[in-house]
């Protein structure tokens, strides 16, 4: 998703929620996220993606659970 400003809906998102990581375009059009924080935070991400931000039309969320400490201090848009 792409032209719609999804990455920095997504950033915004991840600050709201005191989360870390990052987020990237992809060459074919889909956005990458890599976002660390609580369980009740992260759900509550994952819900605000499904949204999406207005104008936009979300197709799918894929989200993978990985264990472990958060490797980032804060969150970035990488270009």
């Amino acid at each position: 998703m792409q032209g719609v400003g999804f990455r920095a809906f997504v950033f915004r998102q991840a600050l709201e929620l005191g989360l870390c990581g990052w987020t990237r375009n992809l060459p074919d059009g889909r956005v990458e996220a890599l976002v660390q924080g609580l369980d009740q935070a992260m759900e509550d991400f994952a819900r605000r993606l499904r949204k999406g931000p207005l104008l936009s039309r979300v197709d799918e969320v894929v989200t993978t659970l990985v264990e472990g400490e958060p490797d980032h201090p804060d969150f970035q848009i990488k270009h």
